[in-house]
């Protein structure tokens, strides 16, 4: 996997391997202009796209009506430098016709456990937990 960063004066501009770009930025105190996200950010930002990822693929897969799924994040970071997450808090909100709440926590936890890169990846400096809820949005009327 490859990718490549450009600070044009203004900015810095990650483009990916599969041909996409990200702005990101430092805060003003760093002499950055808040043009877009700071790097964490878009490292928590990646964890939560990573493991929605697999939590869809995982549903849709074992044939489930999977119509909306969203990971609110949280962490806190260590306040001495590298300032490394040492806590993240995964919510996932799941929603789907005859969504089964056992079926969503399975796809949760291989996600978590077994398949997200960016979950492994932080784990070996942050705890990690989660929770969820399962919404069926003909019950939820």
């Amino acid at each position: 996997m490859r990718s490549t960063i450009h600070w044009s004066g203004e900015s810095f501009d990650a483009k990916t391997e599969s041909g996409h770009t990200v702005k990101m930025d430092g805060p003003p105190s760093l002499g950055g202009q808040d043009r877009g996200p700071r790097p964490m950010e878009v490292v928590l930002a990646g964890a939560g796209g990573c493991t929605s990822v697999d939590v869809v693929h995982i549903l849709r897969k074992g044939r489930h009506d999977v119509r909306d799924c969203r990971v609110e994040i949280e962490a806190d970071r260590a306040k001495e430098d590298p300032q490394v997450f040492t806590r993240i808090h995964f919510h996932y909100v799941v929603t789907g016709k005859g969504l089964k709440p056992d079926r969503v926590e399975q796809a949760i936890k291989l996600s978590a456990q077994t398949y997200c890169s960016a979950i492994a990846m932080l784990s070996k400096t942050a705890k990690i937990s989660w929770d969820f809820e399962a919404i069926d949005p003909d019950k939820a009327r």
